[in-house]
Parts: C-alpha cells; structure tokens; sequence
C-alpha cells in the first residue's frame, strides 16, 4: 500500500548523511527502462541509486526512466509509488522533497504483460514520444528486473521490436546505443547459461551486455586490484611462496524470509557461490591485467576459474561441505529452522551453508587451497576475504611449544564495515620477552570522511558510460558454471542425510570445521572477526 504525504515527509525527516559523496564522473545521455518496475529490486535499490545519482549531478538532463509493469497505473500513480519506496530506502539518508520533485518528472510508466508483443510496441511508441516532446535521449537501457524463466521471453521481444537495434545517426557521425543489464542468476547449471547466452547473443552483442553482481560494485571489492598490484609492500608476497591458505566468508544472521520460493530451487550454491564467492576468488587471485580495461580484466578473471580443476565425485564427497539451519538464538531471539519457514518443504534437503575448497593448479597458487563458505542463520553479518600467510621457519621468540607468534592474516572486509585489517606479532609491554598479536585497521568511513556510492549506484553508472570492467563476461559466466554444475550433480546422488546439521545463530556445521582441520587449518570465528572498523 502506497504511504500517504504525511508519513513519506517523516520517513524524509528522520534521515540526514553524516558525509559527502565523492566526486563522481558523469553518465551519457539515456532513457533507462525498468521491466519489472513494480518488484521490490525496483524499489529497494535501482530507484534509490538513480535518483541519488541525479542528485549528485551524474546524469543529464536528457535522463529519463520509463518503468513497466503489469498494473495500470497513470505516469503520477508510479511517481508517488516510488517517492515512497525511495524515502524507505535505507541507503537514502540525504531524501529531499524538492530534489524529488525535480527527478519525478523524469519518470514515466507503461503498462502491459512481458509476454505480450503489444507490451513491446508502447515501450517503443512510449519512448518515441518521451524523446520528441520531453527531449529524451536516444540511448536506450534496459534493465531485467524480472524473474529468470522471463529472460528469453523478453530478449526476443526486444529483438522482434527493434528496441535493441543500435544506429547512427547525423550521417554516421553520432551512435545511438542500446544496452541490457541482466540480474543474476545467469542460468541454473552448465547448460542453462549455455542456452541463455545464446538467446542474449541472438539479439544484443556482447559488447551491449552487461551481466551485474552488485558484490562487484563496493569499494572494498575493487579495491583488492588497488591493494594487490599498488602496493610493493603487498605484490611480492602474494603467491604460494608465502601465502599458506585463502578464506572467503559471506555470513547472513537473517534466514530465508520471503524468499523462500525461490531459494528452495536454488540453495546456498547456485546463489552464492556461483556468482559472489568465485567473483572474490578471481579478483584475489587473478594476475595483473595488462590495462584496467573490460576486457584485460575480465580476461584474467576467466583464466583464474579455468585454472580450478572441475571436480570428480569423490573430490566432490572430500572438499565440499554443504547444511541447513535448525531452530537456535539470533541477538537473544529464538528462530524457526529452515524446514519450519513460510513456503520450505518439511523434509527439503536445500542446503542453507556451503563451504569449498578450491585448488588453483597454476604457477601462482599451486598447492594453496581456497576455501570458500556462505550460509544463512549464522553468526553475525559478515563478508570478508581473509589471506593467510606461512609462519616463520623457526620460533624464535617462544619460550613453550605454544607461545608461538601467530601467523599474518590481511583481511579485505566487503561487509558490513568496508576496510582491511593486517595482523603481525609485537613484544608485550616488560622487561620479559613475551609477544602477542596486534591489528592495523584502515576502515573506509573514517578514513576518506565519504559516502561510498551504494553498489548499485556504482554499477548503474558504469553502465550508462560504457565502463564493463565489473561486469561479467559470457565466457566467465560458463567458466564458473563448468565448476559448479559437478558438485550440484554429484550432491544430487548423494542427499544429505544429517539435516538440520547446525543451530541458527552458530558457526555453521562441525564439517566445516572438519574440512579446514585435516589440512591443518582453520576458519576464522564469524562471532570474533574484525576487519577495518570497529562495529557501530
């Protein structure tokens, strides 16, 4: 139900930004069109960034948005449905009812079924009309807020109408693009990515796709390339020779909610690690890109999931570790277990934790592994990409087999407080030799004193200036199914036989732990780990 004027201006009142915004480049020209507009995405993140983006200067005065959806609403009824999904927003603290007011007339709305050719012909006549009496741009972008099963439906209609179709004009001296954007997940398994590239390619080229994963768009995701390669301190040390293992962590404490539907087709795997956690994998372990260009970047990303053995079977059963969550304690509040959500069958065997460990068999990381782990109902919020280096040959300090100087541990936390923390070994205070370990934070907020841009509004930018770099590619879209369709096919003849393997509100299940421990490892605790910034 659409708020009311009085309750939109106290939701507007009640927020302020404590910082500025960096200065941020400018975007081309363009109509974005939101298929999907009445979804919570919509709502929740696209609208917020683009009208945060308008405020801050980054789009022209030829930027439009036409939304479409499958209510009749008039231009007006959309505007005010979004003015108060924007003043929600928990990523708008700087809302301003005249800045709103100037950015609803940018916004227009058609309405009709995605499956319906019709739909496709008002989009058109709609932004023929925006583009003469409104003075819109050219340009087109569309963005696929829809379920995944729509994908194909909607790429021919783009196709058959001519939306898609790039021009020149003004005697071939100015181009008219046309560009996608195409939410995750890219396909279920191998061969649905295979087939929904092929119906992407069938209508836009590659070089008008833009495949996002909003992990890609935080500051700390992109500063790993900054960190690794800037940095003579950090360059030299990062490879096999020194580093002992690689953890990347994404905990949620929240459990499935209303996306139950949808997680019971897919499960932790397909909506994590599929996407996410091999994203940080190559950004940590890739090599240096020739330029911080698309297509150099992009290049060695794909070179470092092809260098991941595809797994048999019985590496499948050795190093992977999948669970569900049982009843347990959140911040002192009982929870329901998976089986017991809204919507989740009372025996589903969906897993709601995964843990991996990968091996990157080339000259770099031969013998390292990389363990990756995700899971909801753990806990606390946490993502964070943890490197582990080899300790000194000799104990030199210690005075008992355990007083030992702990190994150094640089740790890149994306969230929930974006920053790096690198511990190293120090002598206590005292005239006796006695050393424990000590952390140096950098942390993003008190750092640079700014508002980062939300990922969204990173990644929105980027696309309406071209910029491809976090986006991926149809090959390294293929070459991460190719390592995950294995392990959902060797899980498929293996059910679990133990779930609920943990209790809401823990670590995850003791095979986790399991998994690290034979090599002689062991996973960072998600309740104790600090990286960056102390919590607020």
């Amino acid at each position: 139900m659409t708020k009311n004027s009085a309750e939109i201006s106290a939701l507007v009142e009640a927020k302020a930004f404590p910082m500025g915004t960096p200065a941020l480049p400018k975007a081309d020209p363009c109509a974005v069109v939101i298929l999907g507009a009445l979804g919570d995405l919509t709502r929740r993140k696209l609208m917020p960034a683009l009208f945060h983006l308008t405020c801050v200067g980054c789009t022209s005065g030829q930027f439009t948005v036409l939304g479409v959806g499958r209510e009749e609403l008039t231009h007006e009824d959309f505007r005010l449905r979004m003015r108060a999904g924007v003043a929600e927003s928990k990523e708008m603290g700087d809302f301003s009812d005249d800045q709103w007011q100037q950015f609803s007339q940018r916004l227009y709305y058609v309405a009709g079924e995605l499956q319906d050719r019709q739909t496709y012909n008002r989009i058109a006549a709609g932004l023929q009309r925006m583009e003469e009496q409104d003075g819109a741009s050219a340009n087109h972008l569309f963005y696929l807020a829809t379920p995944p099963s729509l994908a194909p439906t909607i790429l021919a209609e783009l196709g058959a109408s001519g939306l898609a179709k790039e021009k020149w004009r003004e005697k071939g001296q100015e181009k008219v693009w046309s560009r996608i954007v195409v939410e995750k997940p890219f396909g279920q398994d191998l061969a649905s990515a295979r087939a929904l590239n092929e119906s992407i390619a069938s209508v836009f080229d590659e070089n008008q796709v833009y495949r996002i994963d909003h992990y890609l768009g935080k500051d700390t995701v992109q500063n790993i390339l900054v960190f690794r390669f800037g940095n003579s301190l950090f360059e030299p040390v990062w490879n096999r020779n020194y580093v002992d293992y690689v953890e990347i962590t994404a905990a949620e404490p929240i459990g499935v909610g209303s996306r139950a539907g949808y997680y019971e087709q897919s499960g932790a795997l397909r909506d994590m690690v599929a996407n996410h956690l091999l994203q940080l994998l190559a950004l940590t372990a890739m090599e240096p890109p020739v330029a911080m260009d698309a297509d150099s970047v992009r290049e060695e990303k794909t070179q470092v999931w092809r260098s991941i053995p595809k797994m048999t079977p019985e590496v499948v059963a050795q190093r992977t570790v999948r669970g569900q969550y049982g009843p347990g304690e959140i911040n002192s509040e009982r929870v329901l277990g998976y089986r017991d959500e809204n919507r989740v069958a009372t025996d589903s065997l969906t897993e709601t934790f995964v843990a991996v460990e990968f091996r990157i068999e080339n000259w770099r990381w031969g013998g390292v592994p990389f363990y990756v782990r995700t899971g909801k109902r753990l806990a606390r919020q946490l993502t964070e990409i943890a490197v582990h280096f080899k300790r000194t040959p000799q104990a030199l300090f210690a005075r008992t087999p355990d007083d030992r100087i702990e190994p150094n541990v640089i740790a890149l936390r994306i969230q929930p407080d974006e920053g790096i923390t690198i511990t190293f070994g120090a002598k206590r205070p005292g005239t006796a030799m006695h050393t424990g370990t000590v952390h140096m934070n950098f942390c993003y907020r008190t750092a640079f004193g700014v508002r980062s841009p939300s990922a969204y509004e990173t990644l929105l930018l980027d696309v309406m200036r071209g910029d491809a770099t976090l986006f991926t590619r149809r090959d390294g879209v293929e070459a991460q199914w190719r390592l995950i369709t294995p392990i959902e096919e060797a899980w498929a003849k293996q059910p679990p036989s133990d779930f609920p393997n943990y209790e809401a509100g823990s670590e995850g299940p003791a095979a986790a732990d399991e998994l690290l421990a034979r090599n002689g490892h062991s996973w960072r605790r998600i309740a104790d780990s600090s990286s960056g910034c102390e919590e607020s």
